[in-house]
């Protein structure tokens, strides 16, 4: 294995150079962080595999670009190939708490409703998946459940070993309660009766292993946001708004709850934004609250369309500017839940388990 002027390459040497490459969300060099994985040196050829921790990695092409600039000091380095995995860092409270192998968990919340919070979970949830990730979707809003028609399913497997199969459409797992009742059914409940229906979905589903759980509440702060958060270990909650202030004034009234709650915000996204119902108020929220503001969706007559047909926009018009907005998210905030996750082990002197 040799390079210039008959320099042997060593494992060394390459990883001396990839030690200067900066993980852009952990902000710890690659080595360190145990990520170089399956080194190979052939002649002055090099071959190595990134382990990321998520396989939505949005900041893949800036590793990539960055540890090629680093490898090319060394002298006489020859053709490098990079690969790529993922193993997505747990957070074990959850296995712990009720038993179900759910590495992170997402809630998707709104102040109010009609903004478009259970749209944003669906789509968020199939974009995750199309980019590698194992994801579950729970419908949590008992009382008005609709993710079966926006994924296109009207009931779920038989049971199986005393446990309810979730269905699956488009390579996520999804669970709601209107696979168990009637379409016309009201469900006119008091907080018991939800504290119960929402730990059965949970607890009571053959889930199987999932790199995400996400949840779509329902809106407001009721019973059931309470529930969650007693019943579950949340990983961190999305914030879903309008451009209007006046539903950015309701979004804060979330923001709050899960502050006392002590669920991290991954940030705030501002649905339907654009020409018609203007831009702002999402962005403005996070900024007062000093939360991240992850980006707007623009208001895109397909993504109603994609919903009523069950087939969401994602799916149904995957180059449109809204599924690619969407496809972003996802990237953006499976990142930033595995870096929550990771600080979380961190500040509790937990063994970072992505890179042990």
């Amino acid at each position: 294995m040799f390079g210039k002027n008959n320099q042997p390459i060593t494992d060394e040497a390459v990883m001396a150079a990839l030690s200067t490459v900066i993980e852009p969300e952990l902000h710890r060099d690659l080595v360190s962080l145990n990520m170089i994985r399956n080194l190979k040196i052939d002649g002055n050829n090099v071959n190595f595999t990134i382990m990321l921790t998520t396989p939505a990695c949005p900041l893949k092409g800036k590793m990539e670009n960055d540890s090629k600039a680093a490898l090319s000091r060394i002298p006489g380095i020859g053709k490098v190939t990079i690969n790529w995995d993922a193993n997505v860092p747990k957070d074990r409270r959850i296995d712990d708490q009720i038993g179900q192998n759910f590495r992170n968990t997402i809630a998707v919340s709104s102040g109010k409703g009609g903004v478009g919070k259970s749209t944003i979970a669906v789509n968020l949830a199939i974009s995750l998946a199309r980019l590698g990730a194992r994801v579950g979707l729970l419908d949590a809003d008992i009382l008005g459940p609709n993710v079966p028609m926006m994924m296109g399913a009207d009931q779920m497997p038989p049971v199986r070993n005393r446990k309810m199969v979730p269905a699956e459409s488009f390579g996520v797992k999804f669970i709601s309660m209107a696979f168990l009742v009637k379409p016309d059914q009201p469900l006119i409940w008091r907080g018991p009766m939800l504290h119960s229906a929402i730990k059965q979905l949970l607890t009571d589903v053959d889930w199987g292993e999932l790199d995400y759980l996400i949840i779509d509440l329902p809106p407001g702060t009721s019973d059931a946001q309470l529930t969650l958060a007693q019943i579950l270990p949340l990983s961190g909650a999305l914030v879903i708004t309008q451009p209007m202030q006046v539903a950015a004034s309701d979004a804060l009234r979330g923001l709050k709850m899960f502050e006392k709650l002590d669920v991290p915000i991954i940030g705030v996204i501002e649905n339907m934004s654009g020409e018609f119902f203007g831009t702002g108020a999402g962005e403005k929220l996070a900024a007062d609250y000093n939360a991240e503001y992850l980006g707007s969706v623009p208001l895109d007559a397909n993504i109603r369309k994609g919903g009523d047909s069950g087939r969401p926009i994602v799916i149904a018009y995957p180059d449109s500017d809204a599924a690619k907005t969407l496809t972003e998210l996802a990237g953006t905030i499976a990142a930033r839940v595995s870096l929550l996750t990771l600080q979380k082990q961190a500040n509790n002197v937990i063994p970072i388990q992505m890179i042990g």
